[in-house]
């Protein structure tokens, strides 16, 4: 008996997931709302643990070694516009990639389960 396929193993593994993220970070680093967030950032480790992040959340092989949610984004000033528009960049992204729109639905859903920690109030 075999086993279903992951989200992860669906989107294509560690390659479809750097295609997402870069899709994904080429839409919120060109626009100006978020700009901000990112002017002293690291891209690289920022790419690095997003790749992570979206593997975790999708059932790979990969486990997220970052800071908390609430800890990466202490002081950082998020607000709820910012967060919705970087979890609509994400669900593009996904859907560009050919992620099925039940698996972009289980992904953005982890997403905005990290919402009250992200945004500052």
């Amino acid at each position: 008996m075999s086993q279903a396929q992951s989200i992860y193993e669906r989107i294509g593994g560690r390659d479809g997931v750097e295609a997402v993220v870069s899709d994904f970070y080429d839409r919120v680093f060109d626009d100006p709302l978020l700009e901000p967030y990112f002017e002293d950032t690291d891209r690289e480790a920022l790419y690095a643990h997003q790749v992570q992040f979206i593997s975790t959340v999708a059932g790979g092989p990969v486990s997220y070694d970052g800071a908390d949610m609430q800890q990466a984004h202490e002081g950082m000033g998020i607000s709820d516009e910012a967060f919705d528009r970087v979890a609509t960049y994400l669900a593009e992204a996904l859907r560009e990639n050919d992620v099925t729109e039940d698996d972009v639905d289980a992904i953005i859903d982890q997403v905005a389960d990290l919402q009250p920690d992200v945004v500052e109030q």
